[in-house]
Order: C-alpha cells, then structure tokens, then sequence
C-alpha cells in the first residue's frame, strides 16, 4: 500500500482485514504513526459495531507492517495499491518507480477518483498489469470500488483486481477508463453545484446539507461529505473534469477561494465547517 494518508490508511485497514499480509509506505515515519493510530481506531470502532471480535482485530494489526523504504515496501508484493495524491505527474513518477522494483507479475492498482489509468499505464512497462480501483471514503464503511480498465489492462487482471477487492469486503463495478468514472462524475457536478448555491445565498451550508440529506437519501451532505474528502482533492477532479469534459465542470470560485485559504476540510480542522483543529 503506497500512501498512508486518509485512503491509504483506510485501504491498509480493509487489506488486513481482509487477510492479506499488508505493508503500509509512506516517505514519512510520522505519517505512518499516525497511521496505525486511525487503522486501530477503526479496528476498535469495528469491534463496537460488530463486524470484528477482538481476535480478527489482533490478526489484522499482526498482518500489518510499516515501511518507510519504497524499495522494501514494492520488492515482497505481489499486488501494489498506490494513493498518493490526486496529482497526476506525481501518480506517473509513482508507476514509473513502482514499475522497476516490483516483478513483472505484479498488479499494479491506483486509488484515484479522476484521473487516466491509461495515461498512468503508459508510464509503465506493464499496461496490460495496471487497472484502477476507486475506493471511496472512509474506505473500512464504504461497500463500493470502482474496478477501471484501462486501454490495455487484461482481463486477468480485472480477475485478480475483482478477487482483491472481494477479499477486503467489497462490492464491485467494472468501469471503462474515461474522466471522472461513475460516481466522481456524477458527485463532482452535485458538490459543484452546492457551492455555487453557497455563493449565490440560496441557503446556508447546513441547509444545502439537511435538504440532500433528507429529501433524496443522501448519508452525508455535500459539505460534510468535501471536508471529508478534502476540498483540494475535489478541486483537483473538477479542474480535471473541467479539461477532459467541457463547460459544465468549471469549479465555482468559492470552492476555489476556500482551497486557496487553505480550507481544505477536516484533515486540516477547518473546510466548509469548522472541527477545531486538525483531525
């Protein structure tokens, strides 16, 4: 698992879980300590809600190791997840490194919500082993993951890809490799929209919230649901969106203020709402 940030973490927690021997990278030893510290958070909230006992929570943290070194981390796999950043010249250095330290039967996997896996293929020597697999947050509660099949990707490698997920809890879709998917096409354009009626007054936050919430069954408004994810990572799928697909994804300049304030959710205490500090 390359990336220990709020994916990463949250997908090393599914991988071991799932019974997969699991090495969680990050450049950083702090980012990997607070790492573990979320994955056992999660682990204890899962024994509360009872889909763990506390046997299944002690093999998952025994199955899971930390390895700051990405020659260490990519030399024992035998299938790679890559979350870095939603940054596609760094996601194309990622593949580019992955691509000479792991072997040649290694799957290589990135969690990205936008961006091309074709294009991210091509930074390899191995199109037909790379495939995307968009898992959504907070990855130990959310069901779905969107299986993307890039220009060349194999069908074998759909196979062992849909055998992973499967494996780690998940239901899966099958989607062709074009801007924003499903679900980040269809959820960009509704977060896009809410900022746009934050700008022009028609309700406050709480109640663009509420309204999703309540009258069409959404579990989190799309406030809520971008200070979860980041406001800069949603950003950086419109502007994407924006490029790949016209017009209707331009990003709403409030959104764009909020990222350039620094707003940028709960990772950082403050987005839309405030929560205080970071979390």
């Amino acid at each position: 698992m390359i990336g220990s940030g709020t994916m990463g973490r949250g997908i090393a927690y599914a991988a071991a879980v799932g019974g997969f021997r699991t090495i969680l990278h990050d450049v950083s030893g702090d980012a990997l300590a607070r790492a573990l510290v979320a994955i056992r958070r999660d682990l204890d909230e899962g024994i509360a809600r009872g889909k763990l006992d506390a046997g299944g929570a002690a093999a998952a943290v025994a199955r899971l190791e930390t390895e700051q070194e990405l020659a260490g981390a990519a030399g024992e796999a035998d299938f790679v997840i890559e979350a870095v950043p939603e940054e596609i010249a760094l996601k194309l250095r990622t593949f580019a490194q992955l691509d000479q330290r792991c072997g040649e039967h290694v799957v290589l996997a990135t969690n990205t919500s936008g961006l091309s896996i074709t294009e991210i293929a091509a930074a390899t020597r191995r199109p037909r082993r790379v495939v995307g697999m968009h898992f959504f947050n907070p990855v130990p509660k959310m069901k779905l993951v969107e299986i993307v099949k890039a220009l060349d990707t194999s069908a074998d490698t759909i196979g062992i890809t849909t055998e992973v997920a499967r494996r780690m809890g998940k239901e899966t879709v099958v989607v062709k490799d074009s801007a924003g998917f499903i679900t980040s096409r269809v959820n960009a354009m509704i977060g896009n929209e809410a900022f746009l009626m934050l700008q022009e007054g028609v309700a406050s936050a709480e109640d663009i919230d509420k309204a999703l919430k309540l009258g069409l069954n959404h579990p989190m408004g799309p406030f809520e649901l971008v200070d979860v994810v980041g406001l800069d990572t949603r950003l950086a799928v419109l502007e994407f969106l924006h490029r790949s697909l016209g017009e209707k994804y331009r990003p709403a300049p409030l959104l764009v203020q909020h990222v350039k304030a620094g707003r940028l959710g709960r990772k950082v205490g403050r987005g839309v709402y405030d929560y205080g500090g970071p979390s």
